[in-house]
């Protein structure tokens, strides 16, 4: 690959709720909107999203020729159910993924010839890429194991990015369960301090804290009781490589509990 194809950056995004398709009054939807203007404006030749809403024992990748839309949500407005991203897979990309991940000591990586794409993937992509013209494979996360071996399956992944694959995380920078309650006057003081420890050790390059969260981070069991919604982060951080700059791109809040927050990390 060519010197052209080289991308830099890769980037963890805050996905939230599915209504983000139809709500304009969510900050986070005219973030991704922008996406290509001011965010990344290069055009990549392929995507490969980590998606908390793929959960495995194993590492996983999708192989698919197009990819199907998959509604992984209930109870929501009949629109939500109607759209369709259909952008092509690319099993070319998903055999690479395999081979990074067995070449760096995964001894299982599986493949999914059925899956599309979840509402981590679509949703935030339908803003971001709306031709649904460029290639994207799915990577799972394993939910029972750590930060550690999240940042590893980046670092294993890294080399994507010469060759114009563009890695992204989608999860949540907070999380909390349904049951918590939300704030009515700004944001809740735990999600806060939580929100602010996660800036603070990302942008100072702490990216061991950040994989020792559970040991580090105040509040950590309120923001992310599951930790699906936070590994996507420690993937893209892997893949950025440990002398990267991470720095803070969007954050807004729902319910003053759930953050939005979103990093891109810019490889040395």
């Amino acid at each position: 690959m060519g010197s052209e194809d080289n991308i830099k950056e890769t980037f963890f995004i805050s996905h939230g709720t599915p209504m983000m398709a139809i709500d304009d009054s969510k900050p986070s939807k005219k973030f991704l909107e922008s996406w290509r203007e001011k965010i990344f404006s290069k055009k990549p030749k392929a995507i490969l999203v980590i998606s908390a809403h793929w959960e495995t024992d194993q590492p996983s990748v999708n192989v698919v020729d197009i990819n199907d839309t998959i509604y992984d949500f209930r109870g929501f407005p009949a629109r939500l159910y109607q759209f369709k991203y259909s952008a092509p897979g690319s099993p070319e990309l998903a055999n690479r993924i395999q081979d990074l991940l067995a070449g760096s000591g995964f001894k299982s990586v599986n493949t999914d010839k059925k899956r599309g794409l979840d509402h981590g993937a679509w949703v935030p992509l339908m803003l971001m890429y709306p031709e649904a013209d460029i290639p994207v494979c799915q990577l799972s996360v394993q939910s029972h194991l750590d930060g550690t071996h999240h940042y590893k399956l980046g670092q294993a992944l890294a080399p994507l990015k010469d060759e114009g694959v563009l890695i992204i995380g989608s999860g949540s920078a907070t999380h909390p369960s349904n049951g918590t309650p939300p704030c009515s006057d700004g944001v809740a003081p735990w999600a806060a301090a939580f929100d602010r420890w996660l800036e603070t050790a990302l942008t100072n390059g702490s990216y061991e804290e950040v994989n020792k969260y559970e040991t580090k981070a105040p509040n950590w069991k309120l923001a992310h009781p599951w930790p699906e919604h936070f590994y996507p982060l420690h993937v893209a951080m892997g893949a950025a490589g440990e002398n990267s700059k991470a720095e803070l791109i969007h954050n807004s809040w729902d319910g003053g509990i759930m953050s939005y927050g979103s990093y891109k990390f810019t490889s040395t």
